[in-house]
C-alpha cells in the first residue's frame, strides 16, 4: 500500500510504502479490538475502593446483651451489619483488576486498529512533527490547514520538546512517542498521524509477527 505524505504547511512530503500486513487488513475484528481495549482500561484502574470489614469497624466488640431471655434475637456485636453504624457485607475491596491478554493477540489488535485507519481514510503520513517554537496557535493553524480537529499523532522516538509544548493545549490532540502506540488511543480519536519515523518503528515492531496475522 502506498501512501501520500505531507508536511506540516500542507506541501508534499513525497509517498511511503505501507506493509500490507499491517496497515492492509480487510477484515477488521471488531471482537478482538474489543477485548484489547477492555484489557487496557482494566489495567489502569486503581482498585482502590475499599469499605470497613467488621473487623475495621470502630464500634465496642462487647456483647449487646445477655444471650437467653430476652425474647429477641442472639447477638453478640454491635459491628454486625444489620446495625446502624455497623460494617458492610460482601463490598469492595483494595484489588487489581488486571487480567492476562497474550502478546499476540494484543499484536494483532494493534495490526487491526491501523488497519481500520488506513481502511477509512483517516490515517495521515507526517514527514516530521517537529515545530520551531513552542507556539499553540501556530500550530493549531497548520493543524487546521491540514483538517487535524482530533488525532492522535505518533512523533518519533521521542516527542520534539517544542512541538509537544505546542500541541498539548490543543483540545482533542494527543501526541504519543512510538512506545506509546496503543489501541485504545488509536480507536478514540478520529485520525491517526504517523511521521516517517514512526511507520519504521511500527514496521519493527509488528513486522515479526506477520504470519500469526494471517
Amino acid at each position: 500500500m502506498k501512501l501520500d505524505v505531507i508536511q506540516l504547511d500542507g506541501k508534499a512530503g513525497g509517498s511511503i510504502d505501507l506493509d500490507d500486513a499491517i496497515f492492509g487488513i480487510e477484515e477488521i475484528r471488531a471482537d478482538i479490538l474489543q477485548r484489547c481495549v477492555v484489557w487496557q482500561l482494566a489495567k489502569r484502574r486503581a482498585g482502590s475502593h475499599k469499605i470497613k470489614t467488621r473487623n475495621e469497624v470502630a464500634r465496642t466488640g462487647k456483647k449487646m446483651y445477655k444471650q437467653k431471655g430476652t425474647g429477641g434475637a442472639r447477638h453478640g456485636s454491635r459491628k454486625a451489619a444489620q446495625f446502624v453504624g455497623g460494617a458492610k457485607v460482601f463490598g469492595p475491596v483494595v484489588r487489581s483488576h488486571e487480567f492476562d491478554f497474550p502478546k499476540k493477540v494484543r499484536a494483532l489488535a494493534l495490526r487491526h486498529a491501523l488497519s481500520s485507519k488506513a481502511k477509512a481514510g483517516t490515517l495521515i503520513v507526517l514527514d516530521t512533527a517537529t515545530a520551531a517554537e513552542p507556539k499553540t496557535a501556530a500550530l493549531r493553524a497548520q493543524f487546521e490547514g491540514i483538517g487535524l480537529k482530533n488525532a492522535l499523532v505518533i512523533a518519533g522516538a521521542e516527542v520534539d520538546k517544542n512541538f509537544g509544548l505546542a500541541a498539548r493545549n490543543i483540545p482533542f490532540i494527543d501526541v504519543l512517542p512510538n512506545a506509546g502506540l496503543n489501541v485504545y488511543d488509536v480507536l478514540r480519536r478520529d485520525t491517526l498521524v504517523l511521521t516517517r519515523e514512526a511507520v519504521e518503528a511500527i514496521n519493527l515492531r509488528l513486522g515479526a509477527d506477520k504470519k500469526e496475522a494471517a
